[in-house]
């Protein structure tokens, strides 16, 4: 079974940071994966809108390594509004090694929305989705999938 250590960042440079740690951990490069929405996204097809289809493909990929949808879409507001996501896969020592140096540059925690709009005031990214599922450090908002 593989497992993913996965943090969302307010912006691209705490997100590089984080890879550097986590490469420096011990990590490989290919293993280490960052996200952020796409300034120019392809149209696929006629009948493509390039923001459903980034949102669609992230959130089937956050399913697929263990979210639940609902944290899955909390992932996919939260990238939509800037944020940045980290992903970092490996073994079990590894992969908690990545989420406690996510959890030190502050990943921020995701829980179940509750039916309001999540907000992200600038300076900071709130809270955006109850955790239901998957591993999480009380210290921080990094989550570990086992898929």
């Amino acid at each position: 079974m593989a497992k993913t250590s996965v943090g969302l960042f307010e912006t691209q440079v705490a997100a590089d940071e984080v890879a550097r740690e986590i490469k420096a951990a011990g990590i490989s490069p290919a293993e280490i994966r960052l996200l952020s929405e796409p300034l120019d996204m392809p149209v696929s097809d006629a009948l493509s809108i390039p923001g459903i289809d980034f949102a669609v493909a992230l959130s089937r990929e956050l399913v697929a390594i263990g979210a639940t949808e609902t944290e899955a879409q909390a992932y996919v507001k939260a990238v939509r509004r800037g944020g940045v996501l980290v992903f970092a896969t490996g073994s079990a020592g590894q992969v908690d090694g990545a989420a406690q140096i996510m959890n030190r540059h502050r990943a921020a925690q995701v829980e179940e929305l509750s039916g309001s709009e999540p907000s992200l005031p600038v300076g900071e990214l709130d809270n955006v989705s109850t955790l239901t599922g998957g591993g999480h450090y009380p210290e921080g908002g990094a989550r570990i999938f086992v898929w």
